[in-house]
């Protein structure tokens, strides 16, 4: 059959009793599966940044979220979804990462019915292989951010446009206007997937010879346009968000971008993590050119399978748009937020495989992609910890005193560390630079205004001031942010002069630690 992009055609030739015929094939994909399920709910590091940024704003009151969310530049569904998850289940780590699992979890159904839609049962399995091995789709299964759920609307976006091509009626469509408005209101690189799909459609349409082949299509995009209507009321936060907030840490984007999306697709870049990138994107280049002539040969068509060119559109166009106009506007482009498209790799994945004619070739392969995608789920999920946070707090906790100041330089490590003091930390008073806020929320408008507006020297006498005699003060300090430049180092100095005594208490270790910082202790 063709992609969700073009019209539904029944097929047959990728449904087989392979699991009757090698019962040691299912159980194989039994035991993945729920190795895939497990690690989806297995992480040791406490939170960081973005989680506990999410965190915070999502325990506000539902009416506060929305103002939160204009100083984050983040859409609300995802918030508000995480908002009542918390009143049911309650905020440790392990609860508001529950729901990120629960979503990836609930994705994989809907990867067998695209992956068997669009080339039988083969491509099915195949499809929910591939992303419940996945270590990109295990690593956000674990991180309370939206990267799940954004993953499972555009899967069941892509079977309700699937639906609606075959017999575009109005509830088929309703469908589809939801999995849009569902998106927008989730991340804002779905502006560039709906674009990009729009663009698809229009062309199918364009290139269709009769009205009664083009009108699928047509209603297809006005589905998707009134979708978008339903953005309207979010509208004037967002304009706010893109004139203000945007991403002051990263770095502006560049073609090259779109290499490197395929190595954190296979868990960044370990030794194992380049054999599944190269074994991943193999696939994916036999999804689109191959096909299958003998058990022992498969053919390169350079014109391309149809049913995987909508595919491969959209999940070049939709990066690369977002590149492009990255370029313009000074937005970082960041691998996690392609997960608007990792369906759509999956899928295309999972095609690559239906390319080999012979069941034990096709399984085999599968077999070594799956393994590999396992153990660099472990590697991801498991055992690498994403924040030093825990480490700093331990020791304010073991060593500081009520009504001791602590500085945190950036900002941005506020949210973590004040998580994991947890009560103990309202004995102590906290502050940020540049603004001299408290440490639970970061306000990203305008950042680097904020940041290149505050003078160091100044932020550091004034700590010493609001310190007072007798007692101590605290830094939390990082290096490399941007765009701090070096202030933070100018801080440590700063205070270092007015308080001479400085010790480290807490050692940044950034081979080990995502999210690494330094504690500095300066006696009063």
């Amino acid at each position: 059959m063709t992609t969700v992009l073009d019209r539904p055609v029944r097929t047959v030739g990728g449904t087989d009793d392979g699991a009757r015929r090698f019962p040691w094939i299912a159980a194989g994909v039994g035991f993945a599966v729920a190795a895939g399920i497990a690690l989806r709910f297995s992480v040791r590091s406490d939170l960081w940044l973005d989680e506990a940024l999410s965190v915070n704003i999502a325990r506000l009151p539902v009416r506060s979220i929305p103002e939160a969310l204009r100083h984050d530049g983040a859409p609300p569904l995802y918030y508000f979804l995480l908002h009542f998850w918390m009143r049911v289940f309650g905020t440790g780590d392990e609860a508001v990462r529950a729901l990120s699992g629960v979503f990836s979890v609930a994705v994989l159904p809907v990867f067998y019915l695209a992956g068997r839609r669009l080339g039988g049962k083969r491509v099915g399995v195949a499809a929910v292989l591939i992303a419940a091995s996945s270590p990109f789709a295990n690593h956000y299964a674990t991180e309370t951010r939206m990267y799940s759920l954004v993953m499972l609307i555009v899967a069941l976006g892509y079977l309700a446009a699937a639906n609606a091509l075959e017999r575009p009626t109005l509830g088929r469509l309703a469908w589809v206007t939801l999995a849009t408005a569902a998106l927008l209101y989730t991340h804002y690189w779905a502006l560039y997937l709906v674009v990009t799909v729009g663009v698809w459609l229009a062309w199918r349409a364009w290139r269709s010879p009769a009205k009664v082949q083009r009108e699928p299509y047509v209603r297809l995009i006005a589905a998707m346009v009134v979708g978008g209507l339903a953005f309207l009321p979010w509208l004037p936060t967002f304009l706010y968000q893109s004139a203000h907030t945007g991403t002051p840490w990263g770095n502006s984007p560049n073609l090259s971008n779109l290499v490197t999306v395929i190595g954190e697709y296979a868990g960044g870049g370990s030794n194992f993590a380049q054999i599944l990138a190269f074994v991943l994107f193999s696939l994916a280049l036999l999804g689109l050119f191959g096909r299958a002539v003998d058990r022992r040969r498969v053919e390169l068509d350079l014109h391309t399978v149809p049913r995987a060119r909508g595919l491969a559109f959209v999940l070049v166009a939709t990066p690369l748009l977002a590149i492009l106009s990255g370029m313009v506007t000074h937005t970082a482009f960041i691998a996690r937020y392609t997960s608007v498209v990792f369906p759509v790799f999956c899928l295309l994945v999972a095609l690559g495989i239906s390319a080999f004619a012979d069941r034990r070739t096709a399984a085999g392969i599968l077999a070594v992609a799956t393994g590999l995608g396992l153990v660099c789920s472990v590697n991801g999920a498991l055992w690498a910890p994403r924040t030093q946070a825990g480490a700093i707090a331990a020791a304010l906790n073991a060593q500081a005193h009520p009504g001791d100041l602590v500085l945190f330089c950036p900002d941005q490590l506020g949210p973590a560390v004040s998580r994991e003091l947890g009560s103990s930390g309202q004995a102590l008073r906290m502050i940020t630079y540049p603004r001299g806020t408290g440490p639970e929320r970061v306000d990203w408008v305008d950042y680097r205004k904020a940041v290149e507006g505050t003078p160091v020297e100044g932020f550091a006498a004034n700590a010493v001031r609001q310190a007072g005699i007798g007692h101590d003060i605290w830094l939390v300090q990082g290096r490399g942010y941007r765009p701090y430049n070096g202030r933070c180092t100018t801080l440590l100095d700063d205070l270092t002069t007015l308080r001479p005594a400085a010790t480290m208490v807490v050692r940044s270790r950034p081979i080990h630690y995502y999210e690494h910082a330094t504690l500095y202790h300066f006696p009063g």
